[in-house]
């Protein structure tokens, strides 16, 4: 098992941290877990501020925190290629259902077919038609 830069991408923001990689297995030690997330284990379970989620997995330990237990605990998605030391954190079920409750969409740029970045915020109290293609 060896430690390494590794990514990781919290909702849309990356962080870069240590981690130690083996094979498909990837653990973060418990500081690199608060440095980068916020969340700090404790012994009545994972916490940030004065919310604690009860751990029942071996793999979240104070000799280091398996990334896809610690995924599993918080009940985020996670998208993990540890070959290239790199995971993706998504937002919780509770997350997405408030937003999509919301009826607000998140903000975004992308660029038009003449290559002008425009943001969605830009267009704010007007209806916005948006098309997307896939080639796949």
């Amino acid at each position: 098992m060896s430690e390494t830069t590794f990514t990781l991408i919290d909702e849309s923001r990356p962080i870069e941290t240590t981690a130690h990689v083996d094979g498909a297995n990837v653990t973060l030690a418990p500081e690199a877990v608060r440095a980068a997330l916020g969340w700090e284990l404790k012994p009545e379970g994972l916490c940030r501020g004065q919310v604690c989620v009860p751990v029942r997995d071996d793999r979240i330990a104070e000799s280091g925190i398996a990334l896809d237990a610690l995924a599993n605990a918080l009940g985020r998605p996670l998208a993990l290629d540890a070959e290239n030391h790199v995971a993706a954190l998504g937002a919780s079920a509770d997350v997405r259902r408030a937003q999509f409750a919301s009826l607000e969409a998140p903000d975004f740029e992308l660029p038009d077919l003449a290559g002008a970045m425009h943001r969605l915020s830009d267009h704010s109290d007007k209806k916005v038609l948006l098309v997307a293609y896939a080639s796949w």
